[in-house]
């Protein structure tokens, strides 16, 4: 019995070497990473505009307050036309105070006619707590169909495993509508 104790001391302590401390997915290269879903950003005047807010749960209080639960947070951004590209300028990730804790983009990518994007967040990320959400900027040249925004969580606590959507929601449309 001893001798496991020792094992899974010495697996624990491996596991903190390798997986280090929470890291977040900002080395990831939207551009490389999803490099077929995207197309050139058009050149022309981008007339239509708007932002969705995305609740993201990557900590969940539990048990009356008592446990707090980490999810794993997948933003997904879906270009929902059939025809044109979609402009993403910004998406920022932000803690329950309004401070944002991340940003996902260097520079404007389209995504093609019923492209996808998606940006993960680890359980192990908790930066943002409990008030997580995601801020996404957009932009077309012309009308187009609006982006569908979501946010999925996973996560187990003991044995139990939990997964949830939360749909963005509009929170400025400019021009178009």
């Amino acid at each position: 019995m001893r001798h496991w104790r020792c094992v899974g001391a010495a697996l624990a302590a491996l596991v903190v070497l390798v997986v280090g401390p929470a890291r977040a997915q900002t080395t990831v290269d939207l551009e490389r990473s999803f490099g077929d879903a995207l197309t050139t950003v058009p050149t022309g005047a981008l007339d239509v505009t708007g932002s969705f807010y995305v609740p993201a749960y990557s900590s969940v209080s539990m048990s009356q307050g008592k446990l707090r639960a980490d999810f794993s947070v997948t933003l997904s951004i879906h270009n929902a036309s059939e025809t044109k590209p979609l402009v993403l300028n910004r998406i920022a990730y932000f803690d329950g105070n309004g401070k944002q804790v991340d940003s996902y983009l260097k520079r404007s990518i389209a995504l093609k006619p019923f492209g996808t994007v998606d940006i993960y967040i680890s359980e192990l990320d908790v930066r943002a707590g409990t008030g997580a959400n995601f801020i996404v900027d957009w932009a077309s040249a012309g009308e187009i169909a609006e982006p569908v925004v979501e946010t999925l969580m996973f996560g187990s606590v003991g044995n139990r495993h939990f997964s949830f959507v939360s749909q963005g929601r509009a929170i400025k449309i400019v021009g178009g509508r």
